[in-house]
């Protein structure tokens, strides 16, 4: 039985949703962290919905926010338990977006993921998994759970844009390298960038190559200003 998400949205600034960015929130915060990204991308993207929807689960490491499954290293949880969690909120978010889909009139190849640090995993997980490709991936600050499963599981392949700070205290600079061979080796086209004295955190040369990925992937944001 998948749990439904609780989901912040900012409306397409034109008023017709033409395609839709989802905001995959990290470890211990909520919906409301990134959806504040909207505003400067909205200028630029007017056809698209912004989503943001909170983890299934209260954050054991952050009482007031949510997680998408535990980490052991952080909150004492054993291996097993973090590997079980990610499959069950993967399976939440795979029904959430099946339900978009439903509700907005919306096809898989109009639809962008974009998450940071445990978004990120997230996103990587459920993507390459899906019948059919989504328009794209972002991913800050995050890392590829068990790279060795990915060839064998890989359904559709969506680009995927990596981004990373080289300063970031919290999830290895390395991760972006380490996620982006995985997935070139299991077929997908991946785009990186260091984020320059940048922590665990989206720098303003990072949200613009983001930007810039998502107008080229989401359909009819091209010819957008």
């Amino acid at each position: 039985m998948t749990r439904s998400l609780t989901t912040g949205r900012r409306p397409p600034a034109s008023g017709s949703t033409r395609n839709a960015v989802v905001f995959l929130h990290g470890y211990g915060a909520d919906g409301n962290d990134l959806l504040g990204l909207a505003e400067p991308l909205a200028p630029h993207l007017p056809d698209t919905l912004f989503l943001a929807p909170d983890a299934p689960e209260r954050c054991a490491g952050n009482p007031f926010g949510y997680q998408w499954f535990p980490i052991p290293w952080i909150d004492g949880s054993p291996e097993d338990a973090a590997m079980e969690g990610m499959a069950r909120a993967a399976g939440d978010l795979n029904a959430w977006v099946d339900d978009l889909m439903a509700a907005e009139g919306l096809a898989p190849g109009q639809i962008a993921l974009l998450g940071f640090s445990q978004g990120t995993m997230m996103s990587l997980e459920v993507a390459p998994r899906r019948s059919e490709p989504l328009a794209g991936v972002v991913g800050f600050s995050g890392r590829l759970m068990s790279p060795e499963r990915l060839a064998a599981e890989t359904v559709s392949r969506p680009p995927v844009l990596l981004l990373h700070g080289d300063a970031d205290e919290v999830v290895p600079p390395q991760s972006l390298p380490e996620a982006g061979a995985a997935l070139q080796a299991a077929g997908f086209t991946v785009y990186g960038h260091v984020m320059r004295g940048t922590g665990h955190g989206i720098a303003p040369d990072g949200l613009s190559m983001a930007l810039a990925f998502l107008k080229d992937v989401l359909p009819g944001s091209a010819s957008a200003a």
